[in-house]
């Protein structure tokens, strides 16, 4: 009898009578499960090539979980009627994922949670290329040094995509159209990586279909037909769904108007018929998807993409457009931004490379210009994984990329753990955005110097992100007759007391010229 650990993978080999011409369409295989309380599951099975399929599930609690083997669709006798049990023990996991259950979103609609409530600071990195180009022992060492920088999950592509065209053997995903043939030893070679991100203690996030347009195949969520893009994500969800993952259905398209339909379609012929892992999608820069699938069933959080851009307009569109203001329509969704600017990336408008300055700013905008829920970070050599110095593939206008050895350790990192350390020490997920507290909006006139303000409904939690040192001036009157107020640097990670200059409303000042974050805790 198999033995796994609660939360864990366990995975069931079965061996087909035959082969069958095209897997993917020809047989769907089932497991239905019987655990401990009554609990009642249905999982997809998956072709792993030759006359092999797999189940892969993980059971939410100790004890016996009996399966039956089933095909769906199409017919098997070496696959149909199978049966037999797993027992699932509970262990002593040090990670969270393993140690609080897998992440959902919480019962208010605003953040992420893991099974027990525990809430979950999203806190991504952009590894795009990682698990499709990493050596493993290379992948397991940016895993263990993102977790030791306090990140809680990674972002990836699944598939072969417009950055990277096959895998290390230069193999695709799949070949051909209408029908597809999957190809399952591209997916082999990327098992133990995507396991290895779980081992870490990281959620999986890992995008299924990318999307942007092109006039070629590079792109299956573009260019596959639709009943293709459903099969290949399908098989995607069944062979990766066990493991502690979040999903992002598209990849860097347009969703907006009548090309949000198909992928509504989708989402539902993927996922509708249950899911219990997070789902979104990632659009491209300065879209919101918040209209188009906000009242989906199989849609969890709104996913979006401030982008690469610092122009005025560019700006304004995070700190003041949808991200600001249609966060609270219902039915409400936590919000969190994939894709800010990414440190060393060149700018869509001034040509200009992003500093660590410029992380931090989009970073805590985006923490703060809606309710808390996290943000994702990227490095322009960590998300193509960059072996040497060189412009990344097909994407010519972004600027030369360090290697991802070398971008591992950079100063927007640095200002990721504290940015970490800083969220850790309160209870970040009571924030919400709170700019009638601000006595003036120096971000009215200039789009770089906006101040966000969030704070909790009681006033006895405010966080305040100034782009610049300086002034602030808060209305004193919401707040609690006593506070203990201290400036935060989010570069150094360092803190300073901050001192109320009066003058009938709350008045601050930072010295120095860098970012300041203001907090003030009732006491």
């Amino acid at each position: 009898m198999q033995r796994v650990g609660i939360w864990r993978v366990a995975e069931l080999t079965l061996e087909a009578d035959r082969r069958h011409s095209n897997p993917l369409y020809d047989v769907v295989v089932e497991a239905r499960l019987r655990g401990p309380g009554g609990r009642e599951r249905r999982v997809e099975g998956f072709w792993d090539g030759g006359k092999t399929w797999r189940v892969r599930f993980a059971p939410d609690a100790a004890g016996e979980w009996h399966y039956d083997i089933v095909c769906r669709k199409g017919a098997d006798p070496g696959l149909d009627g199978r049966s037999g049990v797993v027992q699932c023990v509970a262990g002593e996991p040090d990670a969270a994922l393993f140690r609080y259950g897998p992440v959902a979103v919480s019962p208010d609609g605003r953040h992420l949670i893991h099974a027990d409530g525990t809430p979950f600071f999203w806190l991504a990195d952009a590894a795009w290329n990682g698990v499709l180009k990493a050596k493993l022992s290379d992948w397991k060492a940016y895993l263990r040094t993102r977790r030791e920088q306090g990140f809680t999950a990674v972002m990836f592509v699944l598939t072969h995509w417009r950055a990277f065209l096959g895998d290390a053997l230069g193999e695709r995903a799949y070949t051909g159209a209408g029908p597809i043939q999957v190809n399952p030893g591209f997916f082999a070679r990327l098992d133990a990586k995507v396991e290895a991100v779980n081992r870490e203690g990281l959620l999986a996030a890992p995008v299924l279909l990318w999307a942007i347009a092109a006039p070629d195949d590079r792109n299956p969520g573009y260019s596959l037909p639709e009943d293709d893009a459903v099969a290949l994500a399908r098989y995607m969800v069944a062979r990766y769904g066990a493991y502690q993952v979040a999903w992002l259905l598209g990849g860097d398209g347009d969703y907006e108007g009548e090309k949000a339909e198909r992928w509504r379609r989708i989402g539902r012929r993927v996922f509708g018929d249950g899911h219990d892992r997070p789902v979104t999608m990632h659009p491209r820069g300065v879209q919101w998807v918040g209209v188009e699938f906000r009242r989906e069933e199989w849609f969890d959080f709104i996913g979006y993409q401030s982008g690469h851009g610092d122009s005025r307009d560019h700006l304004a569109w995070l700190t003041q457009g949808p991200p600001a203001t249609d966060w609270d329509t219902p039915p409400v969704r936590p919000v969190i931004n994939l894709e800010p600017n990414y440190e060393y990336h060149v700018s869509y408008h001034s040509r200009q490379r992003f500093t660590d300055y410029h992380v931090r700013r989009a970073l805590y905008w985006s923490l703060l210009v809606s309710p808390t829920a996290g943000v994702t970070y990227g490095h322009h050599g960590v998300w193509p994984w960059m072996e040497e110095h060189a412009v990344p593939p097909d994407h010519p206008s972004s600027g030369e990329a360090p290697p991802w050895h070398e971008a591992l350790h950079s100063p927007g990192s640095i200002s990721v753990r504290h940015l970490r350390s800083f969220f850790n020490g309160i209870e970040w997920w009571r924030l919400r955005p709170a700019p009638e507290l601000l006595l003036a909006q120096p971000g009215g006139h200039d789009p770089a110097e906006f101040v966000a303000v969030g704070a909790t409904a009681e006033r006895d939690l405010v966080v305040a992100y100034l782009p610049r040192a300086g002034e602030i001036g808060l209305a004193g009157r919401e707040m609690p007759e006593a506070f203990q107020a201290r400036w935060y640097d989010p570069a150094e990670g360092t803190w300073a007391e901050a001192v109320d200059l009066g003058e009938g409303w709350l008045r601050f000042r930072a010295a120095g010229e860098r970012d300041r974050v203001l907090l003030l805790e009732g006491v």
